[in-house]
């Protein structure tokens, strides 16, 4: 008897370093920010302004607005959870190419934007700057693409406001959900300090939504798409791209073909409207 009290013990003390790891280490499993020096010069090959947003709390977020002559109006790409902007903007030819205008921001702790980082905060962050675009571009000439991490974000601020369009690039159904892919033994409802519910999110959203996702997709499954198209089959479409994984999308002719299609598409109808 003693022997399984010990037993018991011990497993409940291993147990509840686990627990701690979690909760106190979930910031560096799920963001992986690369930081940059405040006198670091961005170099691409077009355009672009860099541009730094003061928040209310002494936050600082920095970012990137590429233009092109008579844009069609400007995405607005939240992006997913490694580097920083730095390596990110090179995704700006695949939307200037068509004629848009493209804005990338770090989040907190990444690249030169600093201060402390919740989910409540990258949420504030991220509509303040989409408040401040939509003083540059009117709303129906902004679209909202959120990538992988980003997708969550995305949605949020699409529930927020009204975009022409939102864009998601292989999303989740949600943080708790696929957390527990991986941490099912652990009580994560109460140990995550980030839900980000695109489940609950994208109910709220007004304007088209259109999901690209590989079918190889390891990280967020497909599946998980195809559950968030669920809840709102008259406003979501998915577009699956055959043999592509998580970070390969854009090696994938489909998936420029479609961006192209639902880019002008949109355009068509805003200026039927």
């Amino acid at each position: 008897m003693q022997h399984w009290i010990s037993w018991l013990s011990t497993a409940g003390i291993v147990y509840g370093i686990l627990c701690a790891i979690f909760y106190f280490g979930q910031d560096y499993f799920f963001f992986r920010p690369e930081r940059l020096p405040h006198w670091f010069k961005y170099d691409y090959p077009f355009p672009f302004t860099e541009m730094h947003f003061d928040m209310e709390d002494g936050g600082v977020v920095n970012a990137l607005h590429f233009r092109v002559p008579n844009s069609k109006g400007v995405v607005f790409y939240i992006k997913g959870n490694s580097r920083s902007i730095k390596g990110w903007g090179k995704f700006a030819k695949d939307f200037i190419g068509k004629g848009y205008d493209f804005f990338i921001l770090d989040y907190r702790g990444f690249g030169k934007s600093s201060g402390r980082r919740t989910e409540e905060i990258l949420y504030s962050d991220l509509q303040q700057v989409y408040k401040w675009l939509s003083s540059q571009y009117s709303e129906e000439h902004i679209v909202l693409y959120g990538r992988s991490l980003g997708s969550g974000l995305a949605a949020r601020i699409a529930s927020w406001n009204n975009p022409a369009l939102l864009l998601l690039d292989c999303p989740y159904y949600s943080f708790l959900y696929n957390s527990r892919r991986y941490g099912f033994f652990l009580p994560l409802r109460w140990l995550l300090r980030y839900q980000i519910r695109t489940d609950r999110f994208i109910k709220k959203v007004q304007c088209p939504i259109h999901i690209l996702h590989g079918s190889r997709d390891r990280l967020f499954p497909i599946r998980q798409s195809e559950m968030l198209v669920a809840l709102a089959p008259d406003n979501i479409t998915l577009h699956r791209i055959e043999g592509a994984g998580h970070n390969n999308l854009p090696d994938f002719p489909e998936y420029h073909e479609l961006l192209y299609d639902l880019l002008h598409e949109e355009v068509r109808e805003v200026a039927a409207a």
